[in-house]
């Protein structure tokens, strides 16, 4: 580098004094940069003792920065609820339209796999009359002693299955599934099931929130229960 570009490059270094001088050139500066003030700490003269003013706005900068990241919660989190809406809404839609209940486990597997990031997913319906079907499983009520602790509460049930759930639930694929949420689907009587499986052993945690399991497993199960019905009338 040449003595010259050197000098430049020295030249162009703000330092307190360039600052300064700015400022007294442009004593408005502060009137058209008010954000400014927000993060200045701008001491008053009073000796050992924090003046009751500066006290004052450094409770209020506190303050605000405080309603700032609140803020910026609050809009995170309508932007997720927004998202979630309008997933739900498909699914709900593509659930309604079903006339068949292969219609169903497919509209369901589409949904909770592209939109709600589920790496498996499987439905049991109970029924003693056997129905011609591709994409889901029917069962006798009489043989799912196995899953009958996922279905007494009639609430979803979130987190790592016993070994035997996981293998009545997803089958071949339950070597893979790590964590799962099973929805009790309820018409009157438990009328089947509905799970959701990850290959991430903490994608579904029993402490999570249901409100989302349990109003899909309403949904479904109104649907479901009315194409039964229907196919063996």
């Amino acid at each position: 580098m040449s003595q010259e570009e050197n000098q430049q490059i020295k030249s162009s270094v703000i330092n307190a004094s360039d600052v300064a001088e700015y400022l007294a050139q442009h004593p408005d500066f502060f009137m058209q940069h008010k954000p400014l003030l927000e993060v200045m700490a701008v001491p008053h003269e009073s000796g050992r003792a924090i003046s009751l003013i500066e006290r004052q706005t450094s409770l209020l900068r506190d303050r605000n920065q405080q309603l700032t990241v609140h803020l910026s919660d609050l809009i995170d989190t309508a932007r997720h609820n927004d998202s979630q809406f309008e997933k739900t809404k498909r699914m709900v839609l593509s659930l309604l339209d079903s006339a068949t209940l292969d219609d169903v486990a497919v509209a369901l597997e589409e949904s909770l796999c592209r939109d709600f990031y589920g790496d498996e997913t499987s439905l049991v319906l109970f029924s003693d009359r056997p129905l011609n079907v591709n994409n889901l499983r029917i069962l006798p009520r009489a043989t799912a002693g196995v899953i009958e602790p996922l279905m007494t509460t009639n609430l979803p049930t979130c987190g790592q299955l016993q070994l035997i759930e996981n293998r009545f639930l997803f089958e071949d694929a339950a070597v893979k599934v790590q964590s799962a949420a099973v929805i009790p689907l309820v018409k009157g009587e438990t009328i089947g099931l509905l799970a959701i499986g990850s290959y991430d052993p903490y994608y579904f945690q029993s402490s999570q929130g249901t409100l989302f399991l349990s109003y899909v497993g309403e949904v479904l199960s109104r649907v479901a229960s009315r194409i039964m019905h229907e196919v063996q009338v």
